[in-house]
């Protein structure tokens, strides 16, 4: 794995050589802070029920801009047969850039810690039920990343690869709000389909093997999908 932590490394200092990851963590912070304030103080309850429920489709916008470049930038600059020459394996490279885009979900939720610690002064916050939103947090982001990641790798083009992904992770962010939509025979599959489902369960604290396998399975698809388009390429 030293290969992988080698371009994990690279990958994850390319984020911050440019002002855009700092835009994008800047407006992330200020919309869903904004959003999740501006209701917190109505329902008079030390929760972060508000900013979880807001997690699922902000992700499905936020994550494919964080990982669009991954591989369409290499391909469009020429730089990826340079890599492909390198001594490392396609798993090498996938695992590299796929644990620097957790890594950069990870470091977008930080500042959010910031948000409990201030309700924590305002009322009795259960941390328990923090703590496992923002363990579901970090499989949604982790799941959507191997989805942007495959994304990338079908196209130079980063809009492209931006657009494709949200396409793909926006109706798994709203499938459990569309289930009156679809006939009675296939609401269960729908249903189980629905990544704000499982992560609604992990949030509330509740730890379900279900919804762990569900994160991982989104994961090894996306990662595989990106694998196969390598390989082809």
């Amino acid at each position: 794995m030293r290969q992988a932590i080698l371009i994990f490394n690279k990958e994850f200092r390319d984020y911050f050589a440019s002002p855009i990851a700092y835009i994008v963590i800047a407006i992330f912070l200020a919309v869903i802070g904004w959003l999740f304030f501006s209701t917190f103080f109505l329902f008079d309850q030390a929760d972060m029920r508000g900013f979880f429920g807001l997690l699922p489709i902000f992700f499905a916008l936020v994550v494919p801009i964080v990982t669009m470049r991954l591989f369409s930038e290499e391909l469009n600059v020429g730089s990826y047969e340079l890599l492909l020459t390198l001594p490392v394996t396609f798993r090498d490279i996938i695992v590299g850039k796929y644990l620097a885009a957790v890594a950069f979900v990870a470091a977008l939720l930080v500042p959010t810690l910031a948000y409990p610690i201030f309700i924590s002064f305002l009322g009795d916050l259960d941390w328990g039920v923090v703590a496992g939103g923002y363990v579901g947090a970090l499989l949604l982001g982790s799941a959507y990343a191997a989805i942007g990641l495959f994304a990338s790798s079908l196209t130079r083009n980063q809009i492209i690869a931006c657009i494709v992904a949200i396409v793909i992770c926006i109706p798994l962010a709203i499938f459990d709000q569309m289930l009156y939509f679809f006939p009675q025979s296939i609401l269960d599959v729908f249903s189980y389909l629905s990544a704000n489902a499982h992560f609604s369960n992990i949030a509330k604290g509740i730890i379900d093997s279900r919804d762990l396998v569900y994160f991982l399975s989104i994961a090894f698809i996306g990662l595989y999908a990106t694998h196969l388009v390598m390989e082809e390429k």
